[in-house]
């Protein structure tokens, strides 16, 4: 794998970025824009599978990280939850739902790998090299 420096390289969090920027226009562009509950809490959770990739990659040590992908994985999990709301409150067709449900459940097989990968990697993280 190469030398990743900044999490905005990282496949996981780019395909986080495109799934939460597909909520926000679901957001925009239906009714449920007018269902301010349901609308924050589906974009704060798309939003929060992309944030706690950041974060974690900005921890500088893999138990840490690992620990926020976890969160992150679970963000996408409940997303894929609200998914079906926004379905039976008739404000996405199913199409649309099985489309994003099946790319949600793909990125959290990725995210489960980046896990597996960097639990089986020695390094720990800059933060425990002695200077």
């Amino acid at each position: 794998m190469a030398t990743i420096k900044r999490f905005e390289e990282l496949d996981i969090w780019i395909e986080a970025r495109r799934l939460s920027q597909e909520i926000i226009k679901i957001s925009k562009t239906t009714d449920l824009k007018t269902d301010f509950r349901l609308r924050d809490q589906i974009k704060a959770s798309s939003g929060s599978v992309m944030d706690n990739i950041a974060e974690g990659f900005e921890r500088s040590g893999n138990a840490e990280f690992n620990n926020f992908l976890s969160i992150a994985k679970g963000s996408a999990g409940e997303t894929r939850s609200q998914l079906y709301r926004v379905f039976d409150n008739d404000y996405i067709d199913e199409k649309t739902l099985d489309i994003l449900k099946l790319d949600y459940e793909k990125l959290n097989i990725k995210i489960h790998n980046f896990i597996v990968y960097l639990s089986k990697n020695d390094f720990k993280g800059t933060k425990f090299i002695k200077s």
